[in-house]
């Protein structure tokens, strides 16, 4: 799933350049939206903005405050991450209105500062912005993957009906190696991008002709991940425990040897690339 940031001042036409994207991206498959709302969740609320979201043909859409959160009535708990991981089982593009400090691709609208994330675009409005050109920007970067999203894709396999297992394993970044070890704030993922997933597509072809595999899906996460969260996940679909245990280790072995990735570790004290230690 492709996940686009919009942010912007108010009345610059956030909503606007949402229901725009919404209405294109749906040409190209399922779209999702999570809206921002700094006011108390209302029938008024749901009705201004995510209305027009699914009007412009978002599938499902999220409203979100610092205490609540409204989607068709449900009102239990539910933040930004769960969101896009909810969206990212059945959508192929998310839109998140009014977040402005997301490490997420971005177009920012007017004169508004962002601290994180790839600028695409700064039109003035969202009126005013190239809807194409934002559109050929966010194919080209990386898709936004979690370890549900990934297995709601190989449980869409034809092969799913033979599949008895389905073996993950998810990376994520370590704080602390011991109690007296300084802690790790954040890790920092470069790679050759042509040749890494050049060669995790080797890797996933390789696996996926052994007897009993059936679907094999890998994701590395690139630029800043902090302490505590995912780095990269593993997911293989097979006919048996047996064989899917073992091929989820065996491809978590072979990317970390020949995958071309470049990791700076960032702690209280330091900041270092590993393979220059």
């Amino acid at each position: 799933m492709h996940v686009l940031s919009i942010v912007g001042h108010s009345d610059t036409g956030k909503t606007t350049l949402t229901e725009r994207l919404t209405d294109r991206f749906s040409d190209r498959g399922r779209v999702g939206t999570v809206k921002h709302i700094d006011c108390e969740p209302t029938l008024d609320t749901e009705g201004k903005d995510t209305a027009r979201h699914r009007a412009a043909g978002a599938v499902q859409t999220y409203g979100i405050g610092d205490d609540e959160w409204f989607a068709t009535g449900d009102t239990s708990e539910l933040d930004l991450h769960e969101a896009l991981e909810r969206l990212g089982e059945r959508c192929d593009y998310a839109l998140v209105e009014g977040y402005s400090d997301l490490a997420l691709p971005t177009v920012v609208l007017g004169e508004y500062d962002v601290d994180r994330g790839e600028v695409l675009a700064r039109p003035s409005h969202g009126e005013e912005a190239d809807i194409e050109a934002i559109v050929d920007a966010l194919e080209a970067t990386e898709p936004y993957e979690t370890l549900s999203s990934l297995v709601a894709k190989v449980k869409r396999s034809p092969d799913e009906v033979y599949s008895g297992a389905i073996a993950t394993f998810t990376g994520r970044v370590r704080a602390k190696e011991g109690p007296d070890d300084e802690r790790t704030e954040k890790l920092e993922f470069e790679k050759y991008d042509e040749v890494a997933e050049q060669k995790m597509a080797e890797i996933r072809e390789e696996l996926e002709k052994r007897d009993g595999v059936y679907e094999v899906r890998m994701h590395h996460k690139t630029g800043v991940v902090e302490a505590g969260e995912d780095i990269v996940f593993v997911v293989v679909l097979a006919g048996h425990r047996g064989e899917a245990f073992e091929t989820v280790e065996d491809g978590i072995n072979r990317l970390k040897e020949i995958v071309p990735l470049f990791k700076k570790e960032v702690t209280v004290d330091e900041e270092f690339w590993a393979h220059e230690q």
